[in-house]
């Protein structure tokens, strides 16, 4: 198994597709760096004129907690959509090139094969969500510094600089369990659709869906509250003034579930097709 995972690591690495994916990635931090850093004062003071007489702030109100905030709203679309591409473009390649034939002749077990795809693709997530934080919060510091954060979820809710950052780390945290989940997804589709063109359609189809119905009220009962688009804006949680960490565990274990669920399902998949 350890030289399957160490192959799907080369490849992964490999393949120029990715750093061009992590590149468009750090590029979307920096326009909103950059755009934050020439007009986001202006926009904030006319916001929040009647606010600043009223209330008192520390530091500035545009300062890195509150960027780190919009770069974490910004990237939950464009970056499972990113990663999306390059997990299932690991297998929708191999297929394409007929690879995956030669590799199937090898003494390789087939639910060994995908599972290290797998593996691989929830690393290379976390990888990237990791490097995302750290990034945003080492350049948001750097040049915007620290200081109260705002945010406006069924009201206006005011944390201080020290509890902002705790919330911002955890909202991270949350998040990186809806990316995985979209990684497994996409190459549970990429099973069943082998192409490429038709596997990055679908997986955008399955993202944007997704967003759709999380915006969706399907009333007070089960589904509402099992539903797995419902449980991709868990992070968003920890910017209510009570963190409610009952529902985030529950959320969290059940977006674990279905990760296995799919990942369970494509493996089973994988074994059971034939590989042509």
């Amino acid at each position: 198994m350890q030289y399957l995972l160490k192959a799907e690591i080369r490849k992964l690495f490999k393949q120029s597709k990715t750093y061009y994916a992590l590149g468009a990635l750090f590029s979307i931090e920096l326009l909103i760096l950059f755009s934050a850093y020439y007009q986001g004062t202006t926009i904030i003071d006319l916001l929040l004129e009647n606010l600043k007489q009223k209330f008192y702030f520390e530091g500035t109100l545009l300062n890195g907690n509150l960027l780190i905030y919009l770069i974490l709203n910004t990237l939950w679309f464009h970056l499972p959509l990113i990663l999306m591409i390059i997990v299932s473009g690991t297998l929708t390649s191999e297929y394409k090139d007929r690879t995956l034939q030669t590799i199937m002749l090898q003494p390789v077990s087939k639910w060994k094969f995908i599972l290290s795809k797998y593996i691989v693709a929830i690393a290379f997530t976390l990888m990237v969500v990791a490097l995302l934080a750290i990034s945003s919060f080492g350049l948001s510091y750097a040049f915007f510094g620290k200081g109260d954060l705002v945010v406006y979820l069924n009201g206006l809710n005011f944390f201080d600089a020290t509890d902002a950052i705790k919330r911002l780390q955890w909202s991270f945290v949350s998040g990186a369990l809806s990316m995985v989940f979209f990684s497994v997804a996409s190459l549970t589709i990429a099973i069943l659709f082998k192409e490429a063109t038709k596997t990055w359609i679908v997986s955008a189809f399955f993202l944007i869906l997704s967003n759709i119905l999380l915006k969706v009220d399907f009333g007070d009962n089960w589904f509402n509250q099992l539903f797995f688009a419902k449980l991709n804006d868990t992070w968003q949680y920890f910017f209510y003034y009570t963190i409610n960490w009952q529902q985030i565990i529950f959320n969290s274990v059940l977006s674990l579930i279905y990760c296995m669920l799919f990942m369970g399902a494509g493996i089973y998949w994988f074994h059971k097709k034939d590989i042509g």
